[in-house]
């Protein structure tokens, strides 16, 4: 969905809306510069009306705009798979983030509460999760558990109204800054390593949280270590049924699959960036684009980007039946991740020496080698492309599930790494 010719009448009829939500809450000129190309009088704009991140993500997240598909009640429109993208084409359009800082909440945390919270809890949080008012991670994957997760380790015993927990997750995104996390433990080890884990809200202030950053190759700590001792969790925020953890878990990943599925991860446009139309700066940040190799690269990645939009379309058509997302989420997740690897690994190797030795203040340079090393993980987070394509063989194309030693078989009895 990249040009208002593709638009059905309805989906043009969704995009006048809004872009005329827009017009009215972004500063006086900001549309107009952008509209009439004056990129001097957009910096102008943006400049003289002080434009913030936070109260911009707080703007859009008190409108219907920030997550259409949830239901009215918890302020969306209840509406069909295709408006997120027609949202973020239009935030593309007049240089606006196309998610936020809150992105696990808004993504993750809200569809599975909407899905299996009670209804004290959808009250609580929803709110301030479009608002980002109240920031979100996930604590799911620990040292021993990533592409087997349901093998955790980390402990959650019932103590009256309150529940203990004691464990480690890694690789836990924005930890740092989180107000709550989405929290999976075994709260039955006797049982199957599926049917003895229960989700819970964990308060990221709460005594015995510890969360320690792990400085990545960028040279940022997006990811952190989080240690839980002793941490006292009381029953109101379990979120399901004891035992039921993963059911609910599974809402979360499919739902995680497709956020992830239509993010870039361009440095200059996570967090607040605003700029012109990212495919138009990606072919502009390319030199010796005269060279026909060059030109057939670009071309290439021009089609694979359309190619995309259409699988994520595709994709998301469960959403249009009104059923949560599915496998089929896995299917984008793969394809989008590689194609930012292939898309980052170009732009390298078109700048030469230009992309390991830059200038000070060169900052194109500086965000091509950025994007470059962040890409890195794009084929781990969220699922791993190797998982996702064993779960797209099983499930979506019926092919025979690998062999599961010790299935059925109580947790606390398996062998674990």
């Amino acid at each position: 969905m990249r040009s208002d010719m593709e638009d059905t009448p309805q989906q043009a009829e969704f995009r006048g809306e809004v872009r005329q939500w827009l017009r009215a809450n972004l500063p006086p000129g900001w549309a107009e510069s952008i509209e009439e190309g004056d990129d001097k009088a957009f910096e102008a704009v943006k400049t003289a009306s002080g434009w913030d991140f936070m109260t911009w993500m707080g703007t859009i997240g008190r409108s219907p705009y920030a997550a259409p598909l949830w239901p009215k009640d918890y302020g969306g429109l209840g509406g069909e798979s295709w408006m997120p993208q027609v949202v973020r084409s239009e935030l593309t359009r007049y240089r606006l983030p196309t998610f936020g800082i809150n992105l696990l909440g808004v993504g993750l945390a809200g569809p599975t509460i909407i899905e299996h919270g009670t209804d004290a809890q959808k009250a609580r949080y929803l709110p301030k999760i479009l608002s980002g008012e109240e920031i979100w991670c996930q604590l799911f994957s620990e040292p021993g558990a990533g592409s087997d997760l349901a093998s955790l380790a980390t402990r959650a015993v019932a103590d009256g109204d309150e529940w203990v927990v004691n464990g480690q997750k890694v690789w836990t995104t924005m930890a740092q800054f989180a107000h709550f996390g989405m929290l999976l433990s075994r709260s039955d080890p006797d049982a199957p390593k599926h049917e003895g884990l229960s989700y819970f809200i964990l308060d990221m202030k709460s005594p015995g949280v510890e969360v320690r950053p792990l400085k990545q190759m960028t040279g940022s700590s997006e990811f952190n270590e989080v240690f839980l001792t002793d941490v006292r969790v009381p029953d109101a925020n379990r979120v399901g049924a004891v035992g039921d953890g993963w059911r609910c878990a599974r809402t979360t990943l499919m739902n995680e699959r497709t956020a992830l599925a239509g993010i870039s991860f361009d440095p200059v446009s996570i967090f607040g960036g605003t700029r012109r139309d990212p495919w138009q700066a990606f072919v502009e940040s390319i030199p010796n684009r005269s060279d026909p190799l060059v030109r057939q690269h670009l071309a290439q990645l021009y089609i694979e980007a359309e190619v995309k939009e259409i699988t994520a379309f595709r994709a998301n058509s469960a959403r249009m039946r009104g059923r949560q997302p599915g496998p089929e989420g896995a299917v984008n997740k793969v394809f989008n991740a590689e194609y930012n690897q292939r898309r980052s690994n170009f732009a390298v190797d078109a700048a030469g020496m230009g992309s390991t030795a830059w200038l000070p203040g060169d900052t194109d340079a500086e965000s091509r080698s950025q994007t470059f090393l962040r890409a890195r993980a794009n084929t781990i987070e969220g699922g791993t492309s190797e998982v996702l394509r064993n779960q797209m063989a099983e499930r979506i194309l019926g092919l025979p599930r690998d062999m599961e030693v010790g299935h059925g078989e109580p947790w606390s009895s398996s062998h674990r790494a």
